[in-house]
């Protein structure tokens, strides 16, 4: 059975704002009104640990991994929370970079490479060409198609099911696409 990590109270950590030094004169030397804002200054000095260092909560570098897999939901991340850790910040961290290019050859390619950590190779049916005669051929495959081909070291059908979960979020909408998982070819070992 696994565990949720929660925020609490934390061994040993001070407060950046002792409450006892901001007592009135009276109660300085008071030893019960001490001891009981000792025990507030033990309740909310995780609380004050986080508000002084708020940025680095919004930062997928710096910020506690529990707390980057709920920053990407924020940001829209292509994740599912199977990923590493490193790979999880480096999606949240690029989540705004693929929104602009999402529904492009290229965004769909990095938001592949982000979730599995391998280049996919796409196909598409579309084309772009130039031609200084009017009425040219177009360029292309008259039937829109998409195709995204992955090699993976160890794929399991998860694996397939994912990627055709992502090419659905990730392609042109009006593009019909079929995907493929494969294993890559390992070089022999010496």
């Amino acid at each position: 059975m696994t565990t949720t990590p929660y925020r609490g109270s934390v061994d040993g950590l001070g407060s950046s704002l002792p409450l006892g030094t901001m007592l009135p004169a009276v109660f300085a030397d008071d030893d019960l009104a001490q001891r009981f804002v000792g025990g507030l200054d033990d309740v909310l000095a995780p609380i004050l640990s986080v508000l002084d260092c708020l940025d680095t909560y919004f930062d997928p570098a710096l910020t506690p991994a529990d707390f980057a897999q709920w920053l990407g939901t924020w940001v829209g991340a292509e994740t599912d929370g199977t990923e590493p850790e490193p790979r999880l910040r480096a999606a949240v961290a690029a989540a705004a970079r693929l929104h602009r290019v999402r529904g492009t050859r290229r965004g769909l390619a990095e938001a592949v490479r982000l979730a599995f950590g391998a280049e996919p190779d796409i196909t598409e049916s579309g084309g772009a060409a130039w031609n200084a005669r009017p009425l040219g051929p177009f360029p292309g495959t008259p039937r829109p198609h998409l195709h995204v081909a992955l090699r993976l070291p160890d794929p399991t059908p998860a694996d397939r099911h994912r990627l055709d979960a992502l090419v659905a979020a990730a392609r042109p909408a009006h593009m019909p696409y079929t995907v493929e998982v494969t294993a890559s070819e390992r070089t022999p070992e010496r």
